[in-house]
């Protein structure tokens, strides 16, 4: 139906134990997707062969297969796996595009009811379920501090005027952030759907450790133009975040890091001035994207 045609792309590597449970979600969707690429970014167990086998059952799955770099590749390495996805369905029909990871469980219903969220508000631009996991046999919020503009990178569906609007993604990490931002100036609006459980398989940041998680989140965070008064007030807040000090130092490292090494920024002196300003105005208890 015209409308409502959706392409998911899903960069995955070394998830054996958990994407089969992805790929059971997703061919389960009441409201299958037009496409489903799968790039299997240089795994060294399983995973491609899941994927492949899923393929050869539905022909609305594709899959590319990358070589192994031989390592890790943080905070870039999806990017790059994305766009390789991305390159298959550039002429291909779409009304929604879906970044989705290879760790994620959700109900059959899922897309249906985001695709119903998108058509009851025409501004919603950047859009996408909850992250939650389960602790001690509860199912909780991963990032429960979020601003409400905030939708996780691990399942984002972005409306094709949207993505045509901000130019597509920035293959560097603070590419999560950068697209919101981005969106929100050119007056569309971004938000999670917070009633749309999507269950994350594994914890954020497993396969780079806390550390480096944070230390790369750091950098994203000087990389889209963070205030440093703001980034200064986020380390604050973050510093008894168990394990106590990690995510605060880790954060802080990161951002100055990006200071030292002369790491290019966005490229658009108009969004870091944005970025600037609307956490200015979070600071002064003004009207501001940064609000929970």
């Amino acid at each position: 139906m015209s409308g409502s045609i959706y392409i998911v792309i899903t960069p995955v590597r070394n998830e054996q134990e958990r994407f089969d449970k992805t790929i059971t979600s997703m061919i389960r969707q009441t409201t299958p997707p037009y496409r489903w690429v799968i790039v299997n970014d240089g795994s060294r167990d399983d995973t491609g062969k899941l994927a492949d086998h899923a393929a050869t059952k539905y022909p609305w799955i594709i899959v590319k297969h990358r070589a192994d770099r031989g390592f890790h590749q943080q905070g870039t390495g999806v990017i790059e796996a994305f766009y390789e996805g991305h390159s298959v369905i550039e002429r291909e029909p779409w009304d929604y595009l879906v970044k989705l990871d290879g760790d994620l469980e959700f109900e059959p219903d899922y897309f249906e009811k985001c695709l119903a969220r998108f058509a009851a508000d025409p501004k919603l631009g950047v859009g996408g379920g909850r992250i939650y996991f389960r602790e001690n046999g509860s199912i909780v919020d991963d990032s429960p501090g979020d601003p409400a503009f905030h939708v996780r990178g691990a399942t984002k569906i972005y409306r094709r005027a949207t993505w045509d609007a901000i130019g597509g993604l920035l293959r560097a990490p603070g590419w999560d952030t950068l697209d919101e931002v981005k969106a929100n100036m050119l007056g569309w609006r971004t938000y999670s759907f917070h009633d749309l459980k999507v269950l994350q398989l594994k914890a954020t940041g497993f396969a780079d450790g806390q550390w480096r998680n944070w230390f790369k989140n750091g950098l994203a965070n000087y990389i889209v133009g963070y205030h440093p008064l703001f980034m200064l007030s986020k380390c604050t807040r973050r510093f008894f975040q168990r394990p106590v000090g990690v995510a605060a130092v880790g954060l802080l490292c990161g951002f100055v890091s990006g200071y030292l090494r002369g790491v290019p920024r966005v490229p658009e002196p108009k969004i870091i001035r944005y970025v600037r300003q609307q956490q200015l105005n979070r600071l002064l208890f003004r009207e501001s994207l940064w609000r929970s």
